[in-house]
């Protein structure tokens, strides 16, 4: 079992940049696909990004991709998503998830993720 603490959230303007970051603890970390996902108010929970447990093969939502990146670093067991030029509309708080196994599928939805963080809020300001 792994539990997840994401920080970074904020106030941000538009175009503006933020890091989120996420800690898992317990063991293997190294071996869990990680995701992050966000829920907008009125919303239903929506995939952001997601990396397997290697570090490679990135996967983004459409809405997304080019300005958002997610990265871990397995020694320090963290997930990161550098979120750049921040639009109104990504307005959410931002949950960290994790899979086990060291599979190469892409897994989009949150039924396929058991475990997930507390979320941290973003906020991005017109």
């Amino acid at each position: 079992q792994v539990q997840l603490v994401e920080s970074g959230g904020g106030l941000v303007q538009h175009g503006g940049s933020l890091r989120l970051s996420c800690i898992a603890s317990g063991r293997a970390f190294s071996t869990y696909t990680m995701g992050w996902f966000r829920r907008a108010p009125g919303k239903e929970r929506e995939f952001v990004a997601m990396l397997n447990w290697s570090g490679g093969n990135p996967y983004y939502a459409g809405s997304v991709k080019g300005r958002f990146a997610i990265s871990r670093d397995n020694a320090k067991n963290t997930v990161y998503l550098e979120m750049n030029n921040l639009k109104p509309d990504d307005t959410a708080v931002y949950y960290c998830a994790a899979r086990a196994g060291t599979g190469w599928g892409v897994f989009t939805t949150p039924s396929e993720y058991p475990y997930w963080g507390q979320g941290t809020q973003v906020t991005v300001s017109s």
